[in-house]
């Protein structure tokens, strides 16, 4: 694959597009302890919230924040570690599953990603009977890189994006889930056509690889194909569109140094042999996060628009979608300045962010008309 954007071009994307969008921003819950991700309900008003520290809330319009629901798994939570995704299952009307990604501790003080589900109970204070189905192997974190965002296909598949610990080399080797996505089926088995699920070393789970802190993913509502983000180091902040047994360069292709300035010390270059270039990537990292496709008819000016948090940047990045080729186009929520953490796009066609925060937030967002 062809690289789509050059630095030249991304730095005048930047420089001439990345101007600030007027938006209107209502604050619907203050006091959020760094959250991290959010779901809706089918009941079309409660947001089940994720905290870092291991709590599980459910927001209501009118009656605020819930008490912490029960039976969350204890979380590791140190440095970027903690809780993590929440995403419902497919079938959530029926089976009431409730999915989650978070950071587990192991025997040697380092921990991993894992990946379970509990069925919430129906006065959702509850989340009955939680099952682990997938845990990272081995377990290198000691508090970096966990990544953790899942997505499910709508094909009886579940993505979930796994950093690569801070550890660079593991994001190369099929022995290890460092640095990989996983495809695992919508009940949480290995499915029998995963790339490497024949080949002897390799972890049956994996369906690409060469990733180093993946932050965002989605499925693209017009091609029907899967999105994926991911921090580079010091520059290469990327969006890729992972595919079958592919692999996505880190660390022997990044655009990005190290943050000292230095060379990362295993790549190659940009483009390496047998790597796949970026759809788009920033030689200026904005530390891009969740990340939301805009499918809805409430705004239309904001159709065919792929919406991406931006944690040092403090906005929330635009960028206009043509196919498998992006522009951005603008910044939104530049004057609020807070970390984005998570970008969704809501039922009634609004667009859901929360900040990175200590005193964290949950805010509705939308264009002034």
């Amino acid at each position: 694959m062809k690289p789509r954007v050059s630095i030249l071009a991304a730095l005048l994307l930047v420089s001439v597009c990345a101007k600030a969008q007027d938006v209107n921003v209502e604050v619907l819950q203050r006091d959020l302890d760094h959250p991290w991700s959010l779901a809706f309900l089918p009941d079309n008003k409660s947001i089940l919230i994720t905290l870092r520290d291991g709590e599980l809330k459910r927001w209501t319009p009118g009656e605020g924040l819930s008490a912490p629901i029960i039976g969350v798994p204890k979380v590791w939570a140190k440095g970027q570690g903690g809780l993590l995704d929440v995403v419902l299952a497919p079938d959530f009307a029926q089976s009431r599953r409730v999915w989650l990604s978070f950071s587990e501790a192991g025997k040697d003080g380092k921990a991993g990603t894992a990946v379970g589900y509990g069925r919430l109970s129906e006065d959702a204070k509850r989340l009955e009977n939680f099952t682990v189905v997938f845990r990272q192997s081995p377990k290198l974190s000691t508090g970096n890189h966990f990544g953790g965002r899942m997505v499910f296909d709508g094909k009886g598949y579940l993505y979930i994006a796994l950093g690569e610990n801070n550890q660079r080399p593991t994001a190369q080797d099929l022995d290890k889930h460092q640095g990989k996505l996983i495809r695992l089926t919508d009940q949480g088995a290995v499915p029998g056509d995963n790339p490497f699920v024949n080949q002897p070393g390799a972890k049956p789970e994996i369906w690409a690889y060469g990733i180093r802190n993946p932050q965002g993913i989605a499925m693209n509502p017009w091609s029907g194909a899967l999105w994926l983000n991911e921090h580079g180091p010091r520059g290469g902040d990327e969006i890729n569109i992972p595919e079958r047994g592919k692999n996505y360069g880190w660390p022997i292709a990044t655009w990005g140094v190290n943050y000292s300035g230095l060379a990362i010390p295993e790549a190659k270059g940009g483009k390496v042999a047998g790597t796949e270039q970026p759809i788009f990537y920033w030689q200026h990292s904005p530390a891009i996060s969740g990340m939301a496709f805009y499918n809805a008819d409430t705004f239309p000016q904001w159709k065919n628009k792929l919406f991406i948090g931006a944690l040092k940047d403090k906005n929330v990045i635009a960028m206009t979608v043509n196919g498998d080729r992006v522009n951005e186009d603008g910044r939104l929520m530049t004057s609020h300045k807070q970390r984005i953490r998570d970008v969704r796009v809501g039922p009634d066609g609004y667009l859901y962010v929360l900040t990175d925060e200590s005193d964290g937030q949950l805010l509705k967002v939308s264009p002034k008309r």
